[in-house]
């Protein structure tokens, strides 16, 4: 596996490199934005781990590029400690978010725990020639690579990266009974705090957006006692 290590701090950047080569990752290292796109040009990465100062621009201008253009796995790694920030970075796409200092053990264990579930949810292939993976459900279009929702006349509409992980997350499994444990496993980004009640919000805004009436669901129901199912037959296009 490729790793990605963008950090303008050096002695950072050779701790990375030493530690996750000995742990058999393969690791690039980079000192600021242009160099980190220099090595997203080049060889396929599996993973970015990324510091949110950069001496030629913000990290999270980094993240929200390499989300736009991919679905590589992206760890912010900042000493930037306060709740925007780390909300902010997650909100644009990033998998997981640690502060400085951190354990190295810690941050390989994160690591491990990202690729483990992009690996398991199956990510679209990387590159420009990659695979658009596209469903449609009822009268819904939904880009699983370009993150986008339209609807039967074309008209797109704006989904938030915790709307669109959480409808993903049910076009995959239609038919398919799924508990608030379950969706906010398969929606959370480790680390980040995910509530069980957020995922109740979550739905009434999808509903909101995709049902003809959201008080009378017929795509996304409520199982009383279990959970939610997403009742529409899903096509791949």
């Amino acid at each position: 596996m490729h790793i990605l290590a963008v950090d303008d701090d050096e002695p950072i950047r050779e701790l990375l490199a030493s530690y996750l080569a000995g742990e058999g990752y393969r690791v690039t290292t980079a000192h600021d934005t242009a160099s980190a796109k220099q090595a997203l040009d080049g060889e396929p990465v599996d993973l970015v781990v990324c510091d949110l100062r950069l001496p030629d621009g913000d990290g999270l201008g980094l993240v929200r590029q390499i989300r736009t253009e991919s679905q590589i796995p992206v760890i912010i790694l900042s000493s930037k400690d306060q709740d925007v920030d780390r909300i902010v970075g997650l909100e644009l796409g990033a998998d997981d978010y640690l502060t400085k200092p951190f354990n190295p053990r810690e941050l390989l264990a994160r690591i491990k725990a990202v690729l483990r579930r992009v690996s398991g949810e199956g990510r679209p292939p990387r590159g420009a020639d990659e695979l658009r993976a596209v469903v449609q459900f009822a009268n819904w279009e939904l880009d699983l690579t370009a993150q986008r929702l339209r609807g039967q006349e074309g008209r797109e509409v704006e989904l938030t990266k915790a709307e669109f992980g959480l409808l993903a997350a049910f076009v995959k499994r239609p038919q398919r009974v799924l508990t608030r444990d379950q969706l906010l496993d398969l929606t959370r980004v480790d680390g980040a705090e995910v509530f069980d009640r957020s995922i109740d919000v979550l739905i009434l805004r999808l509903r909101r957006k995709i049902e003809a009436n959201p008080k009378e669901p017929r795509i996304i129901k409520t199982e009383r006692g279990a959970g939610y199912v997403f009742d529409a037959k899903v096509r791949t296009v």
